[in-house]
């Protein structure tokens, strides 16, 4: 008995570990499709690195999540996602400043 405790204890363990890595790197969601397709959520990319050779997520807690569907290996701060993300910036600021004239 002892020893399933322990046996639980680690899968707990595990998978806790797991979900932190997920999140560590701005993956909050993952789900593979299959054939190398997949459903993914992860945070945005902060505003102040999309122009730095390191851009860094917000937090998962602002709520500032990116829906993406596509190729499972897509990366939150890779440069698909920080060339979509400067689109939709600008996209934004035009919105809000430019066509209020």
């Amino acid at each position: 008995m002892k020893h399933f405790g322990k046996t639980v204890t680690m899968l707990i363990l595990a998978s806790a570990m797991a979900g932190s890595a997920l999140a560590a790197d701005g993956v909050l969601l993952k789900e593979d499709a299959g054939e190398n397709y997949c459903h993914m959520k992860f945070a945005a990319i902060r505003r102040s690195t999309l122009d730095t050779d390191h851009p860094t997520t917000k937090s998962s807690q602002t709520g500032d999540v990116i829906d993406y569907n596509g190729p499972c290996d897509e990366s939150p701060t890779g440069a698909d996602q920080v060339l979509e993300q400067k689109h939709e910036e600008s996209f934004m600021f035009g919105r809000e400043y430019e066509d209020g004239e």
